[in-house]
């Protein structure tokens, strides 16, 4: 079985904020080239910043651009079910691999819930759904015995998680073992290779902006047997993971490090994410060490 990596591509803007396609569709083509796939709207993307209109042409620009040439998995997730299914059912029509649907935030929902939630959504669409689990974001967690639930869904084809945990990342890896065709994704940066030797499909990294080759790296060494060289790309990921998000928001670390290489990507919608000159300097000595700059 061959393993993916899928890079949670930023989504770039122009400087008045609207949506720069051309220079979205750049980083779509570096990382393709790479040998990467693509997750868009993602939190790497802004997706909480994107209206629901912004997400549709995002799409439909990124699935021109792959051509065909790369799979692509997009989030649809969003607090409402409503809201989500119109935009999975959107998703669907475009044509994509994959419909991520992240767990609803703001709104606390218990277990029944968000069974009630991710049915709903695989119900409406034939693309495959993806669960994407990310509770330090969204406040609610699928608990393994729900991922077990929902697995037996027709039209549930895994999950992404992205909460960190080996834990947890080793109770999904569990409920795939016992539900062959439920696959896994791992979204923590540091456990890329970990999840690959305990049976993950693959990953979802944001990192992967900043480090595509190294990715990638990590990927065809594992699939090809060479192991040495595998744990070597993943040293690499996990040390400039921990220099780089140990400044701050670890996707606006993303973001602000790909700014400071090519403006062309722009700044981040979110609030409050100001540039900072001795944040700004301390990326560049990051990127400079790692022969980035």
């Amino acid at each position: 079985m061959t393993r993916n990596a899928f890079v949670a591509l930023v989504t770039c803007f122009n400087e008045d904020e609207t949506i720069n396609f051309e220079a979205t569709r750049a980083q779509v083509r570096r990382q393709v080239a790479a040998g990467n796939n693509i997750m868009c709207a993602g939190t790497n993307g802004d997706f909480t910043a994107l209206t629901h209109e912004e997400k549709i042409r995002l799409t439909e620009h990124v699935v021109d651009e792959v051509a065909g040439r790369a799979k692509i998995i997009v989030n649809a997730g969003m607090p409402a079910t409503f809201e989500t299914v119109q935009l999975a059912k959107e998703f669907d029509r475009i044509g994509v691999d994959g419909i991520a649907v992240i767990t609803p935030f703001f709104i606390a929902c218990t277990q029944d819930g968000l069974v009630r939630h991710f049915s709903t959504v695989a119900d409406t669409v034939k693309t495959p759904v993806y669960l994407y689990d990310i509770p330090a974001r969204t406040q609610n967690h699928i608990e393994p015995a729900t991922a077990a639930k929902l697995a037996g869904h027709g039209n549930i084809a895994g999950i992404k998680e992205s909460g960190g945990a080996q834990e947890t990342l080793a109770a999904y890896l569990q409920v795939s073992k016992e539900n062959p065709g439920f696959e896994v994704y791992s979204g923590p940066d540091h456990l890329v290779l970990w999840s690959l030797q305990n049976g993950a499909a693959g990953c979802i990294s944001g990192l992967g902006n900043a480090l595509p080759h190294v990715l990638a790296g990590i990927l065809a060494a594992f699939n090809s047997g060479d192991i040495a060289e595998a744990e070597r790309q993943q040293a690499i990921y996990t040390a400039f993971r921990t220099e780089l998000y140990a400044l701050g928001f670890a996707p606006a670390m993303v973001k602000r490090s790909l700014y400071l290489q090519d403006k062309s990507v722009g700044a981040s919608r979110q609030p409050a994410l100001l540039p900072d000159d001795t944040q700004d300097e301390k990326i560049r000595e990051i990127l400079k060490k790692y022969e980035l700059l």
